[in-house]
């Protein structure tokens, strides 16, 4: 098994060889396990208060926070874009107009996003050696004070009711991947401690690039048309999909163990039969997409 990380490189998923007919890519935070919760309110929400010192207005951001990143169409987003949604959404908020609060600088951030490299830290870390910038500096600071945030407080976090029995039923059928933009050494404490790392061959953190390219790097051109699927918990695992023509199967949030349950029952079952395209799939998804709005609830 190839684990993401240092010394690995997006080369390795070019160069993993099939060895089923089928491809499966599984997200990881709100899909398999149930951690998003517990990630984003006890380590990722504080910690962007503390950081920044926006505790006068730490209401507002939580609230924001908490729809950005669990319960609207960002669900899932990588850490970085996430955060420039967060800052965006808050400075348009009228409680915090009045605060007098002022947010943090987002130029440096938005040019990072837009830099075309892989949003994780190594990169980040990169591009603090190269520019000395310190907005680019105070950000790489609060990430690596989330992902000890999360190595202390995220742990034995269960998986979903049914996902490991998911799980297995892909291991014996299909090429198996994990796709997240979690940085891939939490992602190996998680599925190693819980016994899930055998049943995928690559786990793929936000160091081999966006979830689109990881599916595209491990599966484009190996497999037949139809063959290819994603599994996942928010709008970009689905965006994530279509952009590698693959299909997909939403875990809805709220609704995880009967979303396995029905995937082992059924839905895996017709992707193995190549019954899954069409009118099933977009019943699926039509029912996952009102779980995940795009409108705050303060702006309805």
């Amino acid at each position: 098994m190839i684990v993401a990380g240092p010394g690995v490189s997006r080369e390795d998923l070019v160069n993993m060889q099939p060895e089923h007919d089928t491809f499966v890519g599984v997200d990881s935070d709100g899909c398999v396990f149930d951690t998003m919760e517990v990630k984003q309110k006890q380590c990722f929400h504080p910690v962007i208060i503390a950081h920044w010192h926006l505790e006068p207005i730490g209401k507002y951001v939580r609230q924001t926070a908490e729809f950005v990143n669990l319960y609207s169409k960002w669900r899932g987003t990588n850490r970085f874009r996430a955060l420039k949604i967060l800052f965006d959404l808050l400075a348009e908020r009228e409680e915090v107009q009045q605060s007098g609060v002022k947010l943090p600088a987002t130029e440096a951030l938005g040019r990072f996003i837009e830099s075309g490299v892989a949003l994780g830290n190594p990169a980040l870390a990169q591009a603090v050696a190269q520019t000395a910038d310190p907005d680019l500096d105070s950000l790489l600071r609060w990430s690596e004070a989330v992902n000890a945030e999360v190595a202390r407080v995220a742990r034995n976090v269960p998986a979903f009711a049914w996902a490991k029995e998911g799980l297995e039923r892909i291991s014996a059928h299909s090429d198996a991947i994990c796709v997240s933009q979690t940085p891939g050494e939490a992602l190996m404490r998680e599925w190693q401690q819980h016994e899930l790392a055998p049943c995928v061959r690559v786990i793929a953190g936000q160091e081999l690039g966006t979830k689109a390219e990881q599916l595209a790097l491990a599966a484009a051109g190996k497999y037949g048309a139809g063959r290819v699927l994603m599994i996942g918990d928010a709008l970009g695992d689905l965006e994530a999909a279509r952009a590698c023509r693959a299909l997909f199967f939403p875990i809805g949030p709220g609704h995880e163990a009967e979303c396995w349950q029905r995937f082992c029952e059924e839905g895996y079952g017709r992707f193995l039969a190549g019954d899954f395209a069409g009118s099933y799939e977009t019943a699926l998804i039509e029912g996952f997409k009102t779980l995940l709005p795009e409108t705050p609830p303060w702006s309805r």
